[in-house]
């Protein structure tokens, strides 16, 4: 019976029916299992002692510094200062500087010019905004269930505003978790953060409350292990790991500190009601049980909560039993996967790559670090910074390695470059393209259309007619308010079946699972959207409005100002002024054409 589940359904087992008799048998952990380099305990990295204290800003630079040297390779010059606040300003804001901005710092005689201008960026509002987005990505974040109906959840932006909040805030990242996973036993307030674990897919129409229940269940667990812990734990809900020491036991003991907080109750549900869900402590224990082969149908014996045997130091077993408990072990001292995990994460978003290349996966089918006492010298720096994300933005963006040139013409660049083809030793920085976020809050900032109020219900708008054609009725009744269609992106709504062009096409994810790091296409349709769409062109229109009624050398100089915070050469300047005079619309019309066009160079797309 327990071997053939679809044949014992035919013969009359009963819907849920026990399978206690199930025999749970687990890999043992062995020695050569625990040797893998995610697993290890933190090591004492000692800061490498290398020739170049000229370069040298800080300690990471000499663990990159150690690692160029063996290929006769140091650290690229440091860019220049409008490089430099671009490259903050994109970063950590996701917005552009103004001309005056980058006129000002570039004249800054103050030798910790630098440092204050970031800690003046680290302290806007705009931060948490921008560095959400790359959490809400992790975090599966949307507006709707996702599957055929889609169906629409009115209370789901209460997450995001709280992530922004606690983002500025700089609430430490022991309590930052703490509140995402058992916010519900800190405060009233808190309780918004358990939107974590409910913003996955569900399935509120489906036929049985228990597979809705096992779906939403497994996809929490493997949401919570990928995400704070670096592991595809996920892959363990139906059998044992093939590649990690995971087993399915393991899996369902992490799932179980979960099953208790997980109800499904009346909400309003936009029109009419339905079963919402709430994260909330059940006074009565709710039993979780090993499901055979993963099928909620066959449930195996009780198993009580308990952390993953290989994520347990030295053997002993977690003493964590509940959601709370759970979130405060993370943070301990004897687990190294939670802070190699979000150390390796904080390299990746500032440098565009991580240190080990599978950051939701740091198991044996990931790729090992690059520099592996560099990640773990960061890990355990975040601790000793209390916790600190800001402090540790400083931290990376304050060293040398952050601030080298992305592209040079010294003799040594072609060496740099036939070394280190993919920068994997950080021998310069990186270009990196804008993402459809940014992309759009940047134009309707250089449009001067951007409107500032920040948070409540995401926002719809305007779709283009081909896209608004094939729509359902209220699938994305746009909002009434013209200013605010020109809120910031992380504003917007988020539906999973039908994302804004824009951001489709520039990446973005579809919010169906957690997403560690973005692909980065390059396809046409990115170049026809920025040339041809409404958005732009209304964008590009609004900015020609502001210089048109200037000097045409001046209207030029001032649009360059305003797209590459630069002025423009010469020959640029003379290109320009001759493609304006050979238009036969006005001079609007003529200066929003140049716009276009100019949006649509790398300049534009791309941050040195």
């Amino acid at each position: 019976m327990r071997r053939f589940g679809s044949i014992a359904l035919l013969t009359g087992l009963a819907l849920g029916q026990a399978e206690e008799q199930h025999a749970i048998v687990e890999p043992t952990i062995t020695a050569k299992d625990r040797a893998h380099w995610a697993w290890q305990p933190l090591g004492q990295a000692a800061i490498p002692q290398v020739p170049q204290a000229g370069q040298l800003a800080n300690p990471i630079d000499h663990f990159i510094a150690a690692r160029l040297q063996p290929h006769g390779l140091g650290q690229a010059p440091e860019a220049d200062r409008r490089t430099l606040i671009r490259r903050l300003h994109f970063y950590l804001l996701g917005l552009p500087p103004s001309a005056e901005a980058v006129a000002a710092f570039e004249a800054d005689p103050r030798p910790d010019a630098y440092e204050r201008l970031l800690d003046s960026l680290l302290a806007s509002p705009a931060y948490g905004e921008r560095w959400a987005q790359h959490w809400l990505d992790l975090a599966r974040f949307a507006e709707t269930d996702g599957f055929e109906h889609d169906k629409v959840r009115p209370n789901a932006w209460r997450y995001r505003d709280w992530l922004i909040g606690a983002l500025n805030a700089d609430l430490p990242y022991d309590q930052f978790v703490l509140h995402q996973l058992a916010g519900d036993t800190v405060s009233a307030e808190a309780t918004t953060a358990t939107g974590f674990l409910l913003a996955g897919q569900d399935m509120p129409d489906i036929n049985l409350n228990a597979e809705r229940r096992h779906m939403v269940l497994n996809e929490m667990t493997a949401t919570v292990g990928s995400v704070f812990l670096g592991l595809s734990i996920g892959c363990a809900q139906c059998h044992d790991h093939k590649d990690d020491p995971i087993s399915q036991a393991d899996f369902y003991r992490l799932r179980a500190f979960f099953e208790g907080g997980l109800t499904f109750s009346e909400q309003d549900l936009g029109k009419g009601r339905g079963k919402g869900r709430v994260m909330a402590e059940t006074a009565k224990p709710v039993s979780t049980r090993f499901a055979v082969r993963g099928d909620f149908r066959r449930a195996g014996p009780v198993v009580q909560p308990a952390v993953p045997r290989i994520a347990r130091a030295n053997q002993t077993p977690a003493r964590a039993t509940n959601r709370a408990q759970l979130a405060r072990w993370m943070g301990a001292t004897g687990n190294p996967l939670f802070r190699r995990t979000i150390a390796n994460r904080l390299w990746q978003f500032h440098f565009g790559q991580p240190l080990a290349a599978t950051p939701s996966d740091l198991g044996r089918t990931g790729e090992r670090p690059t520099h592996p006492a560099l990640l773990d010298w960061l890990a355990a720096e975040l601790h000793r910074r209390n916790w600190s994300l800001k402090s540790m933005h400083r931290l990376l963006l304050s060293s040398a390695t952050y601030r080298q040139s992305s592209r040079g013409e010294e003799d040594t660049w072609e060496k740099r470059l036939d070394a280190d083809p993919e920068n994997r030793l950080y021998s310069r920085m990186n270009r990196r393209r804008l993402d459809g976020e940014t992309l759009r809050d940047t134009l309707l900032a250089i449009s001067g259309q951007t409107t500032q109020r920040a948070g409540g219900p995401g926002v719809r708008p305007p779709l283009p007619r081909e896209i608004t054609s094939t729509l359902l009725n209220n699938q994305w009744p746009v909002s009434k308010s013209v200013e605010d269609h020109h809120r910031r992106s992380v504003y917007l709504f988020v539906r999973r079946n039908l994302r804004y062009p824009l951001f489709e096409l520039f990446d973005r994810p579809d919010g169906t699972a957690s997403c560690s790091r973005r692909k980065e296409s390059t396809t046409a349709p990115q170049s026809l959207i920025l040339l041809n769409s409404d958005f732009s062109v209304d964008r590009a229109v609004a900015l020609a409005k502001r210089l048109a009624k200037r000097d045409k050398s001046v209207a030029v100089r001032d649009l360059y100002g305003q797209l590459f915070q630069r002025q423009p050469s010469e020959h640029e300047l003379r290109l320009a002024k001759r493609f304006i005079a050979e238009q036969e619309p006005g001079d609007i019309e003529a200066l929003a054409r140049l716009a276009l066009a100019l949006i649509n160079l790398n300049e534009f797309l791309f941050v040195d």
